[in-house]
């Protein structure tokens, strides 16, 4: 169910999701508007944000342990977390249009929402935290379901 204690995983983590996002606040894409999202989904997505970023900081499971097949878990979420920064390195390069900011990345599909979520997910597994499970899946159905409206909007 998971220790309680400090995660310095989950705050290395949180610093790869938080500080791109905090220099986007200065890159937004033209006619990036948020004023008519599903409240349904933002109430999941902002619930979720505080769920994870507690839940991945409080429980010392996502930390460095000994080699064991559940590492596996661990290196997959790495690697999503790295995808999710070369995918804001691509988008800072970009012309930073709403299609830019919705785009795929490696066949991720709204890489900017997917790769975190998905992350996430893969830590909460590797740690056996059902709480930061739990938690990402609230996220990640309005996170995810966000973006996947403004895409839609967009393509139209």
């Amino acid at each position: 169910m998971g220790h309680l204690g400090f995660s310095y995983i989950g705050l290395i983590f949180l610093l790869m999701l938080t500080i791109p996002n905090l220099i986007w606040t200065k890159h937004q894409p033209d006619g990036y508007d948020f004023h008519d999202e599903n409240k349904v989904l933002l109430i999941f997505e902002r619930v979720g944000q505080v769920l994870v970023t507690c839940t991945s900081l409080i429980f010392s499971d996502f930390n460095l342990r000994p080699w064991s097949i559940w590492t596996l878990w661990l290196v997959a979420a790495v690697i999503l977390m790295l995808m999710y920064e070369c995918w804001w390195i691509r988008y800072f390069k970009s012309p930073k249009g709403l299609a830019d900011f919705y785009s795929s990345f490696c066949g991720v599909p709204v890489a900017g929402a997917t790769l975190p979520v998905a992350a996430f997910l893969l830590l909460g597994i590797y740690g056996k935290v059902v709480w930061l499970i739990i938690s990402v899946v609230i996220l990640g159905i309005g996170h995810i379901g966000i973006h996947l409206q403004h895409l839609k909007e967009i393509n139209q």
